[in-house]
């Protein structure tokens, strides 16, 4: 695939907009240590745990996190493709103010606070330095928009985390809600137009906002369910399979006929260069960086 970025995709191609994050699947140096991180400091409810792995989520059926231990780990160069971070969305103020209150008892670095316009998030890295976003949304009226009307209009700006936290419980239950879920995934890529081309007109996914050398892609006027970036990693390889990172993505959709027309979509792509595994009530299919994802029909 080029590095220009392709048309549009008209709307009749636009993926399934019921499409959520099921979950995600990283590769860790030491289960333990990262099952601490998750389930104690951010609460991240423990499903599983053995010496190859760990679950974690509020539904034991599926898992909103899953954790697979590496056999012999190396560490990443700060400069590869891969994971920026996964954030965990909040239902609201107050549930997100009770996960920053655990994390503070936990003693956990916070390194970051923005206010989006859209969201509310706090930035945190896990013991192998994956990147965690915790947010809560603003209400979707009053997310800022350009003038044109299409897309979101997102930023930067320092949060009041005094304020956010006199929403906190006084007593913070030691799990997050169960209805935190994985809001979005951000990637590192090696090149933004190219990584947009797969996200937006090959699966149909429709670009919400860019800013220098990032993209943010949605399905049904979401923000963003995948945030694109090249900020330290322009032109750079993956790392190597032994460092800890992103290994899947997990997308649900509504129905096995939106799974059916995505399949369709595939199909069609690159004369059908992609390599794209189906099987029964799911397929997978990389980005162009490598990063895996599978899309499952509900």
């Amino acid at each position: 695939m080029g590095t220009e970025t392709a048309p549009i995709a008209s709307p009749a191609r636009a993926i399934d907009p019921s499409l959520r994050i099921g979950g995600a699947r990283l590769a860790v140096s030491d289960v333990g240590r990262s099952v601490d991180f998750y389930a104690r400091a951010l609460g991240l409810p423990l499903i599983a745990r053995d010496g190859d792995g760990a679950a974690l989520g509020p539904d034991r059926e599926r898992p909103t996190l899953e954790l697979a231990r590496l056999q012999r780990p190396s560490a990443a160069p700060p400069h590869s493709t891969g994971l920026f971070h996964v954030a965990f969305l909040h239902p609201s103020r107050t549930s997100l103010a009770a996960t920053i209150e655990r994390v503070i008892s936990a003693r956990w670095p916070i390194h970051g606070a923005s206010d989006h316009g859209v969201s509310e998030a706090l930035y945190l890295s896990d013991p192998d330095g994956l990147g965690v976003e915790i947010y809560a949304d603003r209400p979707r009226e009053q997310w800022p928009r350009p003038s044109t009307g299409e897309g979101v209009e997102m930023f930067t700006r320092a949060l009041d985390v005094d304020d956010l936290l006199a929403a906190a419980p006084l007593e913070p239950a030691p799990e997050m809600e169960a209805e935190v879920v994985l809001g979005h995934v951000h990637l590192k890529v090696s090149d933004v137009p190219r990584a947009v081309a797969f996200y937006r007109d090959v699966l149909g996914f429709a670009e919400q906002a860019e800013m220098p050398s990032a993209a943010f892609l949605a399905a049904g006027g979401y923000h963003h369910h995948i945030g694109v970036n090249s900020w330290q990693s322009r032109g750079a390889p993956p790392a190597a399979d032994s460092a800890p990172g992103l290994r899947l993505i997990a997308f649900e959709l509504s129905s096995p006929a939106a799974l059916a027309a995505l399949e369709g979509r595939l199909s069609d792509a690159q004369g059908g260069q992609l390599r794209v595994d189906r099987r029964p009530g799911r397929v997978y299919v990389s980005d162009p960086d490598g990063n895996r994802v599978v899309f499952i029909a509900r």
